[in-house]
């Protein structure tokens, strides 16, 4: 047979209802309070802050471009200085050549023979065994040209033949040496030429070391 199952009976009083307490607050009121009031000055302090770092950080900017600034005004100043310096050595070197030329024209025309005269000592002393030596200058100077070279010929040993002749085309205190198998020409204008080429070439090489420091800053 089987057992009859147990009746399951409610232990409650259905006729009775109880009204439930309210809850009562975990924290505080004056701790919340004090808690809002901690928040709003951490809140406070953090906007500060942030503030702070916002206006650091619009300083270093100002400052970065005013720094970048300054370099470039620098620069253009350095480069304005070594063009100016440049522009000053240039007068100087200038102004030092165009008073050397005028120095040497006025001592070549009060000593028109001193410039051939030392060429044709210099050349006499290596013209041992030449058959002849022709001497060209101003038409103007020949007889003393002819004097000096005949007062070279006995001291310096060359025993060939010598000929002056005047040459119109010759600019007083220039002349020409002429052998067989070589030459000598004294031009004033030429020497004058060259010292500008040389002058020229001197600059440039200088601007160009400006330019190599300049960029190497």
């Amino acid at each position: 047979m089987m057992a009859s199952p147990a009746r399951f009976t409610f232990d409650l009083d259905l006729g009775e209802r109880r009204t439930a307490a309210p809850p009562k607050p975990a924290i505080p009121e004056d701790l919340v309070a004090q808690l809002v009031a901690q928040a709003r000055q951490d809140a406070y302090a953090e906007g500060l802050a942030a503030g702070e770092r916002n206006a650091t950080s619009m300083a270093a900017q100002t400052l970065a471009a005013a720094a970048g600034t300054l370099a470039t005004q620098t620069a253009a100043m350095a480069a304005a200085l070594d063009d100016a310096s440049l522009g000053a050595k240039r007068d100087a070197i200038e102004l030092a050549a165009s008073i050397g030329r005028k120095l040497a024209l006025h001592l070549l025309a009060r000593f028109p023979t001193i410039e051939l005269d030392a060429l044709i000592a210099e050349c006499m002393q290596s013209l041992d065994g030449v058959p002849h030596l022709v001497v060209r200058c101003n038409p103007a100077i020949a007889d003393q040209i002819r004097d000096i070279a005949t007062a070279h010929m006995q001291t310096s040993g060359f025993s060939g033949r010598l000929v002056v002749m005047g040459d119109p085309d010759i600019r007083l205190g220039d002349g020409k040496l002429e052998w067989v198998d070589g030459g000598l020409v004294r031009d004033i204008g030429a020497v004058s030429r060259d010292i500008d080429s040389k002058i020229t070439a001197y600059l440039a090489a200088a601007r160009s070391r400006a330019q190599q420091q300049e960029s190497g800053h």
